[in-house]
């Protein structure tokens, strides 16, 4: 019984790809043709399918295949699936900060219009900007609170970094397969210790993404190697205590996470009061 239900809602999910394609082809992309030239026709079936159509086509998959039920990796504005958990470093907001500040990172701006204009600039001219925002990625039902970076070979095209949510400690006890853990939204004060739980991955230029051919960075697929990069750079600097590495998730298969590799392990360690 299991493998038809396999089978029918993997059956439906094609069905949503085909009137999804049909949608844009016929419906979209031929009205647009009649009315507009033909650049702008491709410019709006662009549009609309990158931003309004797949999104929430793959919305819909997802809630058919209902896999994943607890998350480990972060969630797009779109609702589809963002960056890997990787990291998890215990402490202050202050502590937080002063050891990637110690490492070499930058904090991340807040994306607003001003900041977003200015990634855009340094992203086409290839200039600096160190404290470059981030796109919001969302867990806990929030989006991040607070990004650090570290530019590679001074660009804002090719970086390192990694997303924090903080998580009140007192959810410490819970199992990372429980979905307790994953399903709390409640906000801690960060002026005590609380859990900071990260996605860290490395840019390396710029792409469409895969599911929906929106324009954003290109990521090295490699979580686990950018994971061991942090950890090592806050190692060395002797800003973390000892590490140990639990598995995230629950009925979540080692390997692929949205185009990302990832053994599934989640580093964990205490920020060292400096």
């Amino acid at each position: 019984m299991s493998r038809l239900k396999r089978l029918f809602q993997r059956f439906l999910v094609l069905c949503l790809g085909v009137v999804s394609v049909w949608l844009i082809v016929f419906v979209v992309f031929d009205t647009a043709d009649h009315r507009l030239p033909w650049v702008l026709a491709v410019g709006v079936t662009y549009g609309l399918a990158a931003y309004v159509i797949l999104p929430n086509v793959v919305r819909m998959g997802l809630k058919v295949l209902h896999r994943r039920l607890i998350p480990r990796y972060t969630i797009t504005g779109d609702g589809l699936p963002g960056d890997p958990v990787n990291l998890v470093l215990i402490g202050t907001l202050r502590q937080l900060c002063d050891a990637f500040a110690a490492a070499g990172w930058s904090t991340s701006d807040r994306l607003g219009p001003a900041s977003s204009w200015r990634m855009v600039r340094a992203f086409l001219l290839n200039s600096s900007y160190p404290t470059a925002p981030f796109s919001s990625l969302y867990l806990f039902g929030r989006r991040q609170d607070i990004g650090f970076q570290q530019p590679i070979d001074n660009s804002p095209r090719r970086r390192h970094h990694i997303r924090f949510w903080a998580q009140s400690l007192s959810h410490s006890a819970d199992d990372l397969t429980s979905a307790s853990f994953w399903l709390n939204t409640d906000v801690p004060p960060t002026d005590q210790r609380v859990l900071w739980v990260g996605a860290g991955t490395r840019d390396t230029g710029i792409s469409l993404t895969r599911l929906t051919f929106q324009v954003t960075h290109a990521t090295d697929s490699d979580t686990n190697a950018e994971r061991d990069y942090i950890v090592s750079q806050l190692r060395t600097k002797q800003l973390i205590g000892d590490v140990a590495l639990h598995q995230s998730g629950s009925r979540l298969q080692t390997g692929k996470v949205n185009h990302y590799i990832t053994d599934g392990e989640v580093a964990f360690a205490s920020l060292i009061e400096n």
